[in-house]
């Protein structure tokens, strides 16, 4: 089987996303098929793919659905990768330039997102209805509240809930969202981080709010007005002809319909396996927007954000100036293009605006509303982020001389492959069937191969046995590689305080990121400060 990855083909006739391949590797650079086309063909390729199953071949492999993420594949010319960070040599800033104070242990990485402390600059979510999530839940929630972070429960939560109760068709109770709240809290100091409910359209008209700030005392909710990897609202997989009548009286659109009898005729038989399940996509109304955000404050929510995707220029600029307006603690914008499992892939690659490009778009809409004394809202970015480097540029970008507008980044798809791939090695290691080279570099018992069980354990004491592996795997990704790893470039540029990052931090690479970003190319770096120096 031949794998064909050629990023900036607009269409590419094998895709890892939806299981497909060409049967030769020098496929046409326009339309991504094979050069001759044969019969005797022995490869699914996306057409053959579409000719057998049709709607089911624009998302990612179905058969991976609530056990996989996805993203896309396509190479949108810049990213993070086309920015160097600047080192630098003498003095420290916020830290005495001291060479026994100014190790990189001492940099500070918390900070303050919407008035809510976080010791890492990292938020985690959104994580709704979708199985990847709830099976995974313990983990990511515990794993999140140790690192005293803010975790998002995603939307259509209550919705998807078979075991949910409904008055009057709002939500009295719902096991699920009470669940993974209290998983979350159960380790939570109550100070670092927080749980957020986002919600979407279906979630309003549920109740799904009310029932959260009155019942579960939640402090942060989250309006949702999309996300990088798609803009027509959230979709789920049920393999369950009971479910999905279940979801369409709750008012969702399930594609196709289960009432029909020839519909569930062809679901016995087995000719397909999974209903779809989509959310309306939100109209935002400057007017009501701001009534509905009044209505959540009276309601008792302590801090409200909203989500949104990675939208044309102009209604970035719409979002920023209702976010303003409104007064909201913090807006998270999501560049294309990843998501937990079912976003459509032609979507996923072909649409929505790239992290980088997004970023700009919304400081040009900071600068202005600073300039014009209106409240800028605390920015969160999201889309692509999975390291330490990225963080820094993100928030160094944002710094025009007074601090940086992106206060923190959302990781998406990361903490889920952490915690699935540590409770897949946990599953081996209770077989015995650990691979021979790992055990033999990392031992074959959890305790020593978790590389910060020890430490955990002298923090939390007899409670550390209430940490999952899979928590503890989380939290080695989040501090121990992504926080060390900031902490050691931050050093490096001298700068002991994310506040203290700033564009003059940043060289571009390349003449497409300096003209997008303003970020100057080496060449033309510092040039007045070594005549300045030299004279």
């Amino acid at each position: 089987m031949v794998e064909r990855v050629q990023k900036n083909s607009s269409y590419l006739g094998g895709k890892s996303t939806s299981g497909t391949s060409t049967r030769v590797r020098d496929t046409n650079c326009t339309s991504g098929m094979c050069p001759i086309c044969v019969r005797e063909c022995p490869m699914l390729c996306e057409i053959s793919l579409a000719a057998f199953r049709g709607r089911e071949s624009l998302y990612p492999d179905t058969k991976q659905y609530g056990k996989s993420t996805a993203s896309a594949l396509k190479d949108y010319g810049l990213d993070w990768s086309h920015f160097n960070i600047q080192s630098s040599l003498v003095g420290a800033e916020g830290v005495d330039p001291n060479s026994d104070l100014a190790v990189f242990p001492n940099v500070g990485i918390d900070t303050n997102v919407g008035g809510i402390p976080l010791r890492l600059p990292i938020l985690i979510g959104a994580y709704g209805s979708t199985d990847v999530a709830r099976v995974n839940w313990e983990g990511l929630a515990k794993g999140s509240a140790i690192s005293g972070i803010i975790l998002t429960i995603g939307e259509n939560v209550c919705g998807m809930d078979s075991d949910a109760k409904f008055t009057s068709g709002k939500v009295t109770h719902s096991k699920e969202l009470s669940s993974r709240i209290e998983t979350f809290r159960e380790l939570w100091d109550g100070k670092n981080g927080e749980m957020a409910v986002q919600t979407n359209v279906e979630d309003q008209r549920l109740g799904v709010d009310i029932y959260a700030l009155s019942k579960l005392e939640v402090n942060l909710i989250e309006r949702k007005w999309g996300q990088g990897a798609k803009a027509i609202g959230g979709e789920v997989r049920v393999n369950n002809l009971d479910k999905a009548l279940m979801l369409k009286k709750r008012g969702y659109f399930v594609i196709p319909d289960p009432e029909d009898k020839a519909v569930q005729d062809s679901f016995k038989r087995g000719v397909f396996d999974t209903f779809e399940r989509h959310s309306r996509v939100g109209m935002p109304d400057e007017e009501a927007f701001l009534e509905d955000i009044d209505q959540l404050r009276e309601q008792g929510a302590k801090y409200v954000s909203l989500k949104t995707g990675a939208y044309r220029p102009s209604a970035v600029a719409f979002a920023m100036k209702l976010a303003s307006a409104a007064k909201i603690d913090f807006v998270t914008f999501d560049g294309a293009g990843g998501g937990t499992g079912m976003s459509p892939v032609p979507m996923m690659d072909e649409m929505s605006t790239p992290t980088v490009y997004l970023e700009t778009q919304v400081l040009k809409c900071a600068n202005i509303l600073r300039s014009k004394g209106r409240h800028v809202p605390d920015l969160v970015m999201a889309g692509g982020f999975v390291e330490e480097s990225s963080i820094f540029k993100s928030l160094a970008m944002s710094n025009f001389g007074q601090g940086p507008y992106v206060k923190a980044v959302l990781f998406g798809r990361s903490p889920l492959t952490a915690v699935m791939k540590s409770s897949y090695y946990l599953e081996l290691a209770s077989k015995g069937n650990l691979p021979k080279s790992f055990v033999d570099r990392y031992s074959k018992t959890p305790d020593k191969f978790f590389y910060c069980s020890s430490e955990l354990k002298e923090r939390y004491g007899a409670r550390f046995k209430e940490i999952p592996w899979e928590a503890i795997g989380l939290y080695n990704y989040l501090h121990e590689r992504v926080g060390v790893g900031l902490q050691q470039l931050m050093a490096g540029a001298r700068k002991w305080k994310l506040s203290l990052l700033s564009r003059s931090d940043l060289i571009a690479l390349s003449e497409r990121a300096s003209k997008v970003t303003g970020i100057p190319l080496p060449e033309e770096s510092e040039v007045d400060l070594i005549d300045r120096i030299l004279s």
